[in-house]
Formats: C-alpha cells, sequence, structure tokens
C-alpha cells in the first residue's frame, strides 16, 4: 500500500525530499553536539570524548557577578524592540489598505520596504555618520538650532532607542507585508456589510480588519516573543562601544567576547543553550495563553 502511494506521489516525496535533508542534516543532528555544554571540551579528544563535567559551565555562567545585568540587558532590549515596533508594522499596513491611489500606495511601500535590503554593516555606518559628535548630520542641526553637540553612541542611555528605531526603520516595511496580505484575504462582503450598516472608517478597521487579521497577528506575536532572549548579535556588537557597554552588553556579545574569543567553546555552548531553554519556555507559555484568549496558535 505504501509503495503504491510513494509511486502514485513521487513527483511530491521528491520536492519534499531536498528541504527535508537540509533540516536533518544541518538543524537536527548538529543539536546532538548540544552535550558540549556539560562537557570541558578537549580539542584534541572531540566533543564525545572531552570529560564530563555536568553543571559546571552553567554554574560559571550563572555566579558570574555581570549575570543579571546581562539578563537585564537582553530582556530590556529585546522587551523595547517588541513593545515599539510590533505595532508599527500592523498600523502600516492599517494605512497602506486604506490609501485609493495605487501610485501613492505603491510608492510608501517602495520607500519603506527598500531599507530591509540594506545590510547590518552599512546599516551602523548610517547611523554612525549621521549621529557622529562633531560632524554628523543631527548634531550639526542642533548646533544650527543652538543646541550642543551629543556622542549619542558614547551615551549608554541613547543605546537601547538607537538601536530599536533604526531596527523600526529597517524591518517595518518588510513586516507590513505580511499583514497586507492577510488584509486582502478578508471577505469583501464584510466590507459591503459594514457600508451597509453605515459603519465609519475607523468602524470598518476596528471591526473587519482587525478581526480579519487578528489571527496573523497572534502568530507573529508568538514567534517574536519566542525569540526575546535571542536578540541578533550582529548590530548590538558593530554599535557597541566602552562608553555605552554598561547597557548595550547582552548575553550574545558576551558569549562572543568571552567564549568564543578565548575559545571556551563549553561554557558558550552552555550559555546558548540555556538561551534556547528559556525562548523553548516562552514559546509555549505565550502559545498557551495565546490559544486560551484568542483561540488562535502555533498549534
Amino acid at each position: 500500500m505504501a509503495g503504491r502511494s510513494f509511486a502514485k506521489h513521487w513527483q511530491l516525496y521528491l520536492i519534499v525530499t531536498p528541504p527535508l535533508l537540509y533540516f536533518l542534516i544541518f538543524k537536527y543532528y548538529p543539536m546532538l553536539n548540544a552535550v558540549l555544554a556539560f562537557k570541558d571540551y578537549n580539542v584534541t579528544k572531540g566533543i564525545w570524548g572531552s570529560p564530563w563535567v555536568g553543571m559546571k559551565n552553567f554554574n560559571l555562567f550563572f555566579d558570574n557577578p555581570i549575570f543579571w545585568t546581562l539578563i537585564k540587558n537582553t530582556v530590556m532590549l529585546s522587551g523595547y524592540l517588541l513593545l515599539a515596533g510590533f505595532p508599527i508594522p500592523i498600523l502600516l499596513a492599517l494605512m497602506l489598505n486604506e490609501v485609493r491611489s495605487n501610485r501613492f500606495k505603491r510608492f510608501v511601500q517602495l520607500v519603506t520596504f527598500a531599507p530591509y535590503f540594506i545590510s547590518t554593516v552599512v546599516m551602523v555606518s548610517i547611523i554612525m555618520l549621521f549621529l557622529a559628535p562633531r560632524l554628523g548630520f543631527v548634531n550639526v542641526l542642533m548646533n544650527h538650532l543652538g543646541l550642543d553637540s551629543v556622542n549619542f553612541l558614547g551615551e549608554p542611555g541613547f543605546f537601547r532607542s538607537i538601536y530599536v528605531w533604526s531596527d523600526i526603520w529597517q524591518t517595518a516595511g518588510y513586516s507590513a507585508v505580511i499583514y497586507l496580505a492577510a488584509l486582502a484575504g478578508i471577505d469583501p462582503t464584510l466590507y459591503e456589510a459594514a457600508k451597509v450598516d453605515g459603519a465609519s472608517r475607523f468602524q470598518k478597521i476596528w471591526h473587519v480588519d482587525l478581526p480579519g487579521i487578528l489571527p496573523t497577528i497572534v502568530i507573529v506575536l508568538i514567534l517574536n516573543v519566542g525569540n526575546v532572549m535571542a536578540i541578533g548579535f550582529e548590530k548590538v556588537y558593530l554599535l557597541q562601544n566602552p562608553l555605552n557597554q554598561v547597557n548595550s552588553e547582552i548575553i550574545s556579545t558576551y558569549v562572543y567576547s568571552i567564549g568564543l574569543l578565548n575559545a571556551n567553546y563549553s561554557f558558550a555552548t552552555a550559555v546558548g543553550l540555556f538561551n534556547s531553554v528559556i525562548n523553548f519556555v516562552l514559546l509555549i507559555l505565550v502559545n498557551g495563553l495565546a490559544k486560551r484568549l484568542t483561540n488562535n496558535s502555533l498549534w
């Protein structure tokens, strides 16, 4: 019976095989090496031959004096990005959906979508040029207004806002595409019924648009919360300097500087595994809460 099914649908199995092999080889198989977190890695003995040390690497991380600072910085930066960056693509998609001029709508989509293709290195270079203490555009403008120059990247208090709002500018247009696609799938008869009932534009958004894209909003929110502890390394590391390090030092940059640059691979793996477990727990909790409140969830 199985052979007959395979012969009948062999094209489907052929299409599915490459991505399945990709995940098995490059995603699931490397997970076995997470055992490195419980060992004292020795290059000559390899991962499986290295001596077992149990929770030693985790205890080194937990007992580190800056452990809670790293947790605080990571959670605050991720939370700031989630609170500020999550609703903006939704608002942008709702506003674009209300635009009647297709030409203007395409222009706005192009302008907001294009920054997504700027690489992280170029993006950080743009930020540094704009915020340079002496010749940066922002400080030059402030000087013309009679204000003193500010070393934005040298002030710890500005770091999170610089990171978050530059990220929003870069990714909001791309993220809005998901919600625009969901809005396009709403039944047109719902709009006609709302028009017949005399609903205003705001009422139509509140009672038709938002309920129509609610499942998409919930799924995206669950995925974002599940990555709270896994905030990107590259941009933070490139924006980081000794002056703002008190707020910019997060778990991923600490692992790079202490674990990888010093070749302490067991310690780096332990911290990475800790991060993954926290993200997994958050994903389970938020998924269950979303399912209970909205009947929408990943599973």
